[in-house]
C-alpha cells in the first residue's frame, strides 16, 4: 500500500513521472506534454489529466530547481528576470482565460515552435560557439507564464528554446528556466492546491510526484554533463517533435 493506494495502481503513474521529469529537467521542457499525453493513454480524462500535471509540477519543479542549482546550473540574474514576469502573466492567463477556449491559438502557438525546433536542431548539428548576450528576456517570461496557464503552449518549449534562439547559453538557460517554473507554476495551481479536496491525491497524481521527484535530481545531473552541441540538438529534436505531435493533435488530424 502506498498512501491508500495499490502500489500496482500507482508503478505506470510513476514510470510517467520518471520519464517526463527526466526529459524535462535534462532539456528544460516537456514534462506537461509527456505526461499528459501518457495519462491520457493509460485512461484518463484529458480535463483531469491537464489538473493533474499542473498540480504534480508543483512539487517535481521545486525538486528540479533544487537540483540544478546544487549543480550551479543556474544564471541567477536571468532566473529573477524570468520568475517575475513569469508569474505575473500566469496569473494574468488563469485568470482572464479560465472561461475562454484557447484551442483556436494552439495550433498557431504549436506550429511556431515546430519551426523554432526545427531551426535549433540545425544549428546544433552546424554548431560553432555562439553565445550572445540575451537582449528580450522580461517579455519572454510574460509569455511564457500566459500562454502556459492559458493552455496555448508550455513554459518549457516558449522560454528555453527562444533563449536558446538567441544564443543563450545551453546548460544555464535550462537550468534556469528550470527553476523558474517552480515560481510559475505554483502561482497557477494556487487555485487548485486550496480549492481540490484529498480526493484529488489519487494514483495518477501520488505517481507522477513520485517518479517527478526521483527523476529530476537525474535530469540536473544530465544538463550539467551534456556538451553544448548535444545539448542543443536534442533540444530541437524534442521540441520539434512534441510541437508538431501536439499541433496534428489540434488540428484533429488523429
Amino acid at each position: 500500500m502506498l498512501f491508500g493506494l495499490e502500489l500496482q495502481d500507482v508503478l505506470p503513474f510513476i514510470a510517467v513521472g520518471f520519464a517526463a521529469q527526466l526529459v524535462d529537467g535534462a532539456l528544460g521542457m516537456a514534462f506537461g506534454v509527456i505526461s499528459s499525453t501518457l495519462l491520457v493513454s493509460l485512461g484518463v480524462p484529458p480535463a483531469t489529466a491537464s489538473a493533474t500535471v499542473h498540480l504534480a509540477e508543483c512539487f517535481t519543479t521545486g525538486v528540479s530547481g533544487a537540483s540544478h542549482i546544487l549543480h550551479k546550473n543556474v544564471n541567477w540574474k536571468l532566473l529573477a528576470r524570468l520568475a517575475v514576469p513569469g508569474m505575473l502573466g500566469g496569473a494574468a492567463g488563469a485568470y482572464l482565460l479560465s472561461n475562454i477556449d484557447a484551442s483556436i491559438a494552439k495550433p498557431y502557438v504549436l506550429a511556431y515552435l515546430t519551426g523554432i525546433g526545427i531551426y535549433l536542431l540545425v544549428r546544433g548539428i552546424r554548431h560553432t560557439e555562439m553565445e550572445r548576450r540575451v537582449r528580450v528576456i522580461e517579455p519572454l517570461g510574460l509569455l511564457g507564464g500566459f500562454l502556459d496557464a492559458s493552455g496555448g503552449g508550455g513554459w518549457g518549449p516558449i522560454v528555453t528554446s527562444n533563449l536558446l534562439l538567441q544564443g543563450s547559453d545551453p546548460r544555464t538557460t535550462v537550468g534556469s528556466v528550470n527553476t523558474a517554473e517552480f515560481f510559475i507554476t505554483t502561482t497557477i495551481s494556487a487555485t487548485f492546491i486550496f480549492s481540490l479536496g484529498a480526493e484529488a491525491f489519487s494514483a495518477a497524481i501520488v505517481g507522477l510526484i513520485i517518479g517527478g521527484v526521483i527523476a529530476a535530481p537525474l535530469g540536473a545531473w544530465l544538463t550539467k554533463h551534456i556538451p553544448a552541441r548535444p545539448l542543443l540538438i536534442m533540444v530541437g529534436v524534442v521540441l520539434t517533435l512534441t510541437s508538431l505531435v501536439g499541433c496534428a493533435k489540434a488540428l484533429k488530424f488523429f
